[in-house]
Parts: structure tokens; C-alpha cells; sequence
């Protein structure tokens, strides 16, 4: 069949189907990228800013945690979607780094825009971007130092420790208190078991009022008092070395409606049930009274009569305790959870501490057991004059904490502030001279690209940057490595010895997420998206019927 010497159109795909691809996509998606990175670049560093964000609801969130923004950010871009995802596994992996993982990578993207525009094929670009990647984490790893090698078991550990959670607070709300805050992180982490180091075991409890450094750290377990039934008040709120019996048992007289339907023909009968419902309860009761345990906790709620029932005889009772208190209760306390209240003697059963306590914080009453004998967990109680401070707070100290860990099992670490991002610029420069072609320009970007951390943490500060960043340049080349920002002497300086530290963990999963993400966006060429929801088509042939033409 001939048509002419032209080619048929052929449809693959359905109407309302849109596809672009080639250079003018990838220049998109980029663009979208940047403009991400726009959003993130004042909140990076010591002195960046907040961002307020309000959701549909209205909500208010001021954080300037970058997984966090991402997070509450409606992106519907798919290829800034991304940037949320590199973030978001920055902060799964180490806890923090989100802000710089995420500005680096539209840097990376931003100077690959350059190759794209004159013409040279992503493909290139992706090669070069991969081996200045496998460069920099090789001359990160070769440059770290492990200053906690020979400190484990002095003072000087601690010190080291806090040194390293001071640099990662710095950049937070709670920079003006990171003294206080950094003792607490430290002491939480090292409660926790040192094989493990979960940090789901660390609790942290928010209650409105009060300054910041009205916060607690409590060496055992505490959670909010919870629903509270009358006779409360006659139960005792401390104890010495209590026994405590955790259940998964229901200690309520639920009305009969709620139970099921019985006929009955007389009067008495209708009270042998109500006998029977109550000698169930008081039976169980009654087991528990013969435990000796002094302190009864339970997932299900207890109701009046068992508050009363153990008020009458000096133990106190919680029920509706979340899954999370408890399982942490166990783990301090010992002992297990029981969800039968039959042979309750035997022993394993009941857990103990060396003192319980229920005390008033603010407008909250708190459960707390401290001296626990298998202490693997520990609880933080935040203060705050207002819960988006507190929320912020609680942000930071979870960046401060995974840091605080990473530090303890990698152990190593570099100098903050740009100072290992401008010797990895310098030594990626030094490298692309000696290779030829358009490597050399490739990897001489991916440099310059490093180099957007100090310079933002200047222009956040209000420095020279480019004064800043001439000097360092002149330092990194005269062999001074740990040389970066120094907010301090508003300079220049020595970060190493000023003790401006990061696990090397951080830099090196920022560098590998940011080029990954680069290097997928460079390699989609073309986009299909489809924006028409296939419409539902009657089932059938249409029929003929009446007034049918």
C-alpha cells in the first residue's frame, strides 16, 4: 500500500495524554528541582531562617528542618518529588544533613544545566557526576578522624559526644540552650543499651508551659496519667521498691446492653447473672491482690469498681496505657505482659524499680518509675511556651540524638561549618586537571557545586561570601583541611580545633543521595503523564427503544 512517501500517524497512546521528552524535559524537570533548593537555602546553617508553613487545616508548623518542609510542602512535581524522597532517606539513615542533602543535589543539577543548554549528552554528565561521587567519599573517608577511638572509656568520651551534638544543635531553635539540651541528648543516648542503641526506646512527652529549660530528663519511664475513674484519689501516689504487674485485661462492668441480650422468666434469675458478671470481676481482682504487686497497669481500661477495689488496699492502678508506654515499662521493669489473670503467681510475672512517683508537670500528672534494674530506655518531658515551639524542639533533639548515635557506632568524624566541602572542591579541582576531554569540565562542576554550602551559610549570616570564600579557597590550597566558616569569630577558622564536628556517616550519605538523585533526573528524558480520568463507558450496546430514530 502506498502513501505517498509519507508515514502514517499511528496513536498508542489515549487522548488527553501528555508527553514531552528530549532536552526541553530534562531543563524542566531541573528548573523544578531549583526551585526546591530556592526554598530550603535560608534555612541552612546557624543563622537560617524559619519557614512558616500552614496546611489546609489551618495548622501552623515553623521548623527549618528540611525533611520536615519537604514533608508538609504540597509538591506535585514528580521530578521535585524526588528531593523529598533523597530528604526524607537522609533523615531514616542519620537524622540529619536533610537540608544540605537536598541543596546540593539542585547545585549539582543547576551546573548540569549548563552542559545540557550547550548541547553535550546527559549521559556524560551522569559519568562524571558518578566518579567525582566515588572520589569524594573515598577523600572523606581517607581525611576522617576516629577521636573516640581511644576515649571510650575516660571522661574525654562524653566530652567528645557533646562536642558532636553541639554542632548539630547549632543550627536549630535551640541554639541559645544547646548546653542544656546537649547533656540531656548525651544522657539519653547513653542510656540506652550500647549494642543497640534504639532510639524508639527514648520517650519523649510535650507539655505547654513553662521555659525550655524547665525539660526533664528522666532516667527510667514516665507517661501521662491517664483516664481517670473515680477513687482515684485514695490510691497512694509514690512507693519504695514496688512490685508491678502489667495486663492486657479489662477490669469494667460494661452495661448489659453492651454484652448481649438474655430472656429471662423471673426476677431471680436476672440477679444470678448480675452475681456471676460480678463474681468474674472480683475473682480477677482478687488474683491480682494475691500477686503482691503494689502498682497494676493495663492496656484496657480499669474501671470504677477495680479503682476502688485497689485504692481500698494501698495499690495503684493505670489503664489505658498506650502500647508504646508500656512496651518501655517492660523493658525497664522487667517482667511481662499478662492477658489472663489466672496463675498470676508464678514467678517472671511482676517487674520492680526503686521508686515510683506520680508528680504534678504543669497542668499534666505524670506516671514515673525510676531505678529500674533493667534500664534500657529513658524519657524526655519538653517544656515550651507554646506547642510549635515545642514540636521544633522535639525536631531538633531528634537530629541531635541520631547524631549523638551515629557517632558512638561509626565513630568517626569531619570538620562543619564548609570545611570539608572546600577541601573536596579543591581536591576534584586538582584531579580534573590531570584527565582530559569533557570530564575535566564535568568534575570541575560537580567542585563548584560543592562549594554552596559555605557560601549559603555565609550569605544566611549576612558574611562576604565571596570574601569568605576566596580565603578558604587560598587556606584549603596551603594544605590547611579543616579551614571553613567559623560563626563564631564571624571568619574563617580552624573548624577541627574549634571543635566544629560531624560524623563523616552525614557527608558521606549526602553526597551519595544527592548525586543519585542528580544523576536519575539527568537520565529521564521524557515524560507521560496522563491527566484524564478514563471515564466510565455504559456497559453494552445501546438499544433501541421507544422514540428510537
Amino acid at each position: 500500500m502506498a502513501f505517498s512517501n509519507q508515514t502514517p500517524t499511528i496513536v498508542v497512546l489515549k487522548e488527553g495524554t501528555d508527553s514531552s521528552q528530549g532536552r526541553g524535559q530534562i531543563l524542566t524537570n531541573i528548573n523544578a528541582c531549583l526551585a526546591i533548593q530556592d526554598t530550603l537555602k535560608p534555612t541552612l546553617g546557624p543563622f537560617g531562617s524559619d519557614i512558616l508553613i500552614v496546611d489546609s487545616n489551618g495548622k501552623p508548623t515553623i521548623s527549618n528542618d528540611g525533611a520536615t518542609i519537604l514533608k508538609l510542602l504540597d509538591i506535585v512535581h514528580p521530578a521535585a518529588q524526588m528531593l523529598v524522597d533523597i530528604s526524607r532517606s537522609q533523615d531514616c539513615e542519620v537524622g540529619d544533613g536533610t537540608t544540605s542533602v537536598t541543596i546540593i543535589a539542585g547545585e549539582l543539577l543547576k551546573e548540569a544545566k549548563n552542559f545540557i543548554e550547550d548541547g553535550i549528552n546527559p549521559h556524560l554528565i551522569i559519568k562524571g557526576y558518578r566518579k567525582a561521587c566515588q572520589l569524594s567519599i573515598e577523600k572523606i573517608e581517607s581525611l576522617s578522624i576516629d577521636v573516640l577511638e581511644n576515649n571510650t572509656d575516660s571522661g574525654n568520651f562524653r566530652d567528645l559526644l557533646e562536642k558532636c551534638a553541639t554542632t548539630a544543635m547549632s543550627s536549630k531553635l535551640i541554639k541559645t540552650n544547646s548546653k542544656f539540651f546537649t547533656k540531656m541528648v548525651v544522657d539519653a543516648v547513653l542510656t540506652l543499651d550500647r549494642n543497640d542503641l534504639n532510639e524508639n526506646l527514648i520517650g519523649i512527652k510535650k507539655v505547654p508551659g513553662g521555659s525550655l529549660e524547665d525539660s526533664l530528663f528522666i532516667d527510667g519511664v514516665a507517661f501521662k496519667k491517664t483516664f481517670s475513674y473515680a477513687g482515684f484519689e485514695q490510691q497512694p501516689k509514690s512507693f519504695s521498691n514496688p512490685k508491678i504487674l502489667c495486663l492486657n485485661v479489662e477490669l469494667e462492668l460494661k452495661a448489659e446492653k453492651d454484652n448481649a441480650e438474655i430472656r429471662i422468666d423471673q426476677v431471680n434469675q436476672y440477679q444470678q447473672i448480675v452475681d456471676a458478671e460480678w463474681k468474674i470481676i472480683f475473682d480477677k481482682l482478687e488474683s491480682i491482690y494475691q500477686t503482691g504487686a503494689q502498682i497494676v497497669l493495663s492496656k484496657l481500661p480499669i474501671g470504677d469498681l477495680a479503682t476502688q477495689y485497689f485504692a481500698d488496699r494501698n495499690i495503684f492502678c493505670a489503664g489505658r496505657v498506650s502500647d508504646d508506654d508500656m512496651n518501655r515499662v517492660i523493658q525497664a521493669v522487667g517482667g511481662d505482659i499478662q492477658s489472663s489473670c489466672s496463675n498470676l503467681l508464678k514467678d517472671g510475672k511482676l517487674g520492680e524499680c526503686e521508686s515510683f512517683e506520680e508528680i504534678q508537670i504543669g497542668n499534666e500528672r505524670f506516671n514515673i518509675f525510676k531505678g529500674c534494674p533493667q534500664t534500657k530506655t529513658c524519657t524526655l518531658i519538653l517544656r515550651g511556651g507554646a506547642e510549635q515551639v515545642i514540636a521544633e524542639v522535639e525536631r531538633s533533639l531528634h537530629d541531635a540524638i541520631m547524631i549523638v548515635k551515629r557517632s558512638i557506632t561509626h565513630k568517626k568524624i569531619v570538620a562543619g561549618g564548609g570545611a570539608i566541602e572546600m577541601e573536596l572542591s579543591k581536591y576534584l579541582r586538582d584531579y580534573s586537571r590531570q584527565i582530559h576531554g569533557k570530564q575535566q569540565l564535568i568534575i570541575a562542576a560537580f567542585a563548584k557545586a560543592l562549594e554552596v554550602i559555605p557560601r549559603q551559610l555565609c550569605e544566611n549570616a549576612g558574611f562576604d561570601s565571596i570574601e569568605l570564600l576566596n580565603r578558604l579557597r587560598s587556606y584549603h590550597a596551603k594544605g590547611e583541611t579543616w579551614y571553613g566558616i567559623d560563626f563564631q569569630l564571624e571568619n574563617i577558622g580552624d573548624n577541627f580545633k574549634s571543635f566544629i564536628w560531624e560524623p563523616a556517616l552525614v557527608k558521606i550519605n549526602a553526597l551519595s543521595s544527592a548525586t543519585e538523585a542528580a544523576t536519575l533526573l539527568l537520565s529521564v528524558d521524557e515524560t507521560i503523564r496522563n491527566d484524564e480520568q478514563e471515564q466510565a463507558q455504559p456497559q453494552g450496546a445501546p438499544g433501541r427503544g421507544r422514540g428510537a430514530y
